[in-house]
């Protein structure tokens, strides 16, 4: 019997930003979901836009688990796990035998592309483990807009902190999501537009709609 996936479905009982009040609370499973749409959408923008040749599904698929050692470590608060070096090389001691940890609990034929996935390690993770990083930072501001919107000013100074990391990255494919695409979440629902290139109208039932699609 091996436990490695019924580990990675237990990714959605720990909660990020402990240190903060949330309106709504962020747990890793949805925070890696996010993480992983932004990477794969970096990673499309970086071969339409750059000119690079980066596999977008891979980068989706290493931001998925990029976070799946916080099933045994809990996520550490950013000012905690960077407050010194000390403290931030000793973090990742313990993230990596979480990895190892973690992979043990595959069969053993099955540990190799786990272990490459979770440690970047694999023959061209290299050039993308910039984009995994920004799509991290870049739902973290997501976190932060939401947060803003909702009247919790405790956010306000992460979110400006997390921005500016992001442009010193100098990024072009982030730089690209923070200008075309991250004003979006700022908006309302009905100020989104969501309805305008369907046809579909507020208030139209399936039913209606479906009819509509027959004619």
């Amino acid at each position: 019997m091996y436990h490695f996936f019924a580990m990675l479905s237990r990714m959605k009982y720990i909660n990020r930003w402990g240190l903060m009040r949330n309106t709504r609370s962020e747990n890793i499973c949805e925070h890696s979901l996010e993480v992983a749409l932004v990477a794969h959408a970096l990673a499309v923008i970086g071969n339409q836009k750059f000119g690079k040749s980066y596999d977008p599904e891979r980068a989706a698929m290493l931001a998925v688990l990029h976070d799946a050692t916080e099933i045994i470590t809990g996520d550490m608060p950013t000012p905690v796990k960077y407050h010194s070096e000390e403290i931030r090389r000793a973090y990742a001691e313990v993230e990596d035998r979480a990895v190892e940890h973690l992979v043990s609990m595959l069969p053993e034929e099955l540990r190799g592309p786990y272990l490459e996935l979770m440690t970047l390690s694999g023959e061209k993770d290299g050039e993308l483990k910039p984009l995994v990083k920004a799509a991290d930072r870049i739902s973290a501001v997501i976190k932060c807009v939401e947060e803003r919107r909702s009247g919790n000013r405790d956010f306000a100074k992460a979110e400006q902190t997390i921005t500016q990391t992001i442009r010193e990255m100098k990024l072009p494919e982030a730089d690209y999501f923070m200008e075309e695409f991250l004003p979006s979440y700022g908006l309302t629902l009905e100020e989104q537009d969501y309805t305008r290139s369907s046809g579909l109208q507020f208030g139209e039932s399936s039913q209606m709609v479906f009819s509509k699609a027959l004619k």
